[in-house]
């Protein structure tokens, strides 16, 4: 059957169940689905909401390309990858990741390679809303998630 692979980079939120079933539906080569749900924190309760912004075109590219990569490289029978952007409240979903495969250890390294690559390289930015009525900074990507995404790139 055809790769599935699906991109969308949206402000509503995403029903998690549903994308599922849209992405297996009528598919029986595909034996695991590894999930990822990325969701906002209150970061000890300092945030009203987190906002995230990006440039229209340019993100859905950079994912699919990402998400290609990952299909090729990992054999994937289907990715979804869903980013949300605005402001999302604390608890909030931003960003599903899906990656199915026949067998488990596909799926579950194909959305590890995703997230870590969204994590760093996905050209979205983020800042934090404080509760006290001030903005906090623009969150940057890590130390840890560099080496994550790192491991990727010795496996080559």
């Amino acid at each position: 059957m055809a790769r599935e692979i699906t991109v969308r980079i949206q402000a509503e939120d995403f029903d998690i169940a549903a994308e599922i079933d849209l992405l297996t539906k009528g598919r029986h080569d595909i034996g695991a689905v590894a999930s990822f749900i990325g969701l906002c924190r209150d970061e000890g309760g300092r945030l009203t909401n987190l906002e995230l912004e990006h440039y229209p075109g340019m993100a859905e590219r950079a994912i699919s390309a990402i998400a290609n990569q990952a299909a090729e490289r990992f054999s994937l029978n289907g990715v979804t990858v869903i980013h949300r952007y605005g402001k999302i409240a604390p608890g909030g979903n931003i960003v599903l990741v899906l990656a199915c495969a026949s067998h488990r250890q596909a799926a579950f390294d194909g959305a590890a390679f995703l997230m870590d690559y969204l994590k760093t390289d996905a050209p979205f930015w983020k800042k934090e809303h404080l509760k006290d009525g001030g903005t906090g900074e623009w969150v940057s990507a890590k130390d840890a998630d560099d080496a994550a995404k790192a491991r990727w790139q010795s496996d080559q």
